[in-house]
C-alpha cells in the first residue's frame, strides 16, 4: 500500500487553493490594455476588460516565473510565486542587478512572454495567471478575507 498521494493541508491553505481554482469570467482574463514599462524599469500594467487594473514590478514577475523549472525550484525551497530566493550567508554578498526584461512579446491571445536580461525566457505568463496574482488593494483584501491572513 502506497501513501504517496496523501497530502495534509491546513484550512487556510485549502481556502487559498479553492480561491485559486474558482473560475474567472472571460472579461476578467481579457486585457483591454497591456503596458510593459521596460524603459522606465517599473514593470507590467494591465487594464482588464472588466474595468479592473493590475500592476506588477519586474522583481516580482521574475521571482514568479511560471515555467516548469522555476515552479519546481520554488517548490523545493518552499517559496510562493513572487517570493525571492533566500539570501546567502556570504560575508560579502555579490551585487545582482535588478530584474529587468530585454523584451516582451505576446503569445497568441492568452499570454505574454518576458525575455529577461539574465538569459531566462521560458516563462509564459498567461492572462489568467497574472489576474490570479493581482497585487491591487482590492484583490489583496479579498485574499485576506478568504484566508484570514495577508498573502
Amino acid at each position: 500500500m502506497s501513501h504517496e498521494g496523501i497530502r495534509f493541508v491546513s484550512a487556510e491553505d485549502q481556502a487559498r487553493i479553492e480561491a485559486a481554482q474558482k473560475p474567472l469570467s472571460r472579461t476578467a482574463m481579457t486585457p483591454a490594455r497591456v503596458r510593459v514599462l521596460i524603459t522606465e524599469g517599473r514593470g507590467l500594467e494591465i487594464d482588464w476588460a472588466d474595468g479592473h487594473k493590475s500592476a506588477w514590478d519586474f522583481k516580482w514577475l521574475r521571482n514568479a516565473c511560471p515555467c516548469a523549472t522555476c515552479i519546481d525550484e520554488r517548490a523545493k525551497e518552499g517559496r510562493i510565486a513572487g517570493q525571492p530566493k533566500a539570501a546567502k550567508g556570504d560575508l560579502l554578498p555579490m551585487y545582482t542587478p535588478p530584474a529587468k526584461p530585454n523584451s516582451a512579446q505576446a503569445v497568441g491571445r492568452y499570454a505574454i512572454q518576458l525575455n529577461w536580461q539574465d538569459g531566462h525566457s521560458s516563462g509564459i505568463y498567461s492572462w489568467e495567471y497574472l489576474r490570479r496574482h493581482c497585487h491591487c488593494g482590492e484583490c489583496q483584501l479579498a485574499a485576506t478575507k478568504l484566508t484570514g491572513a495577508p498573502n
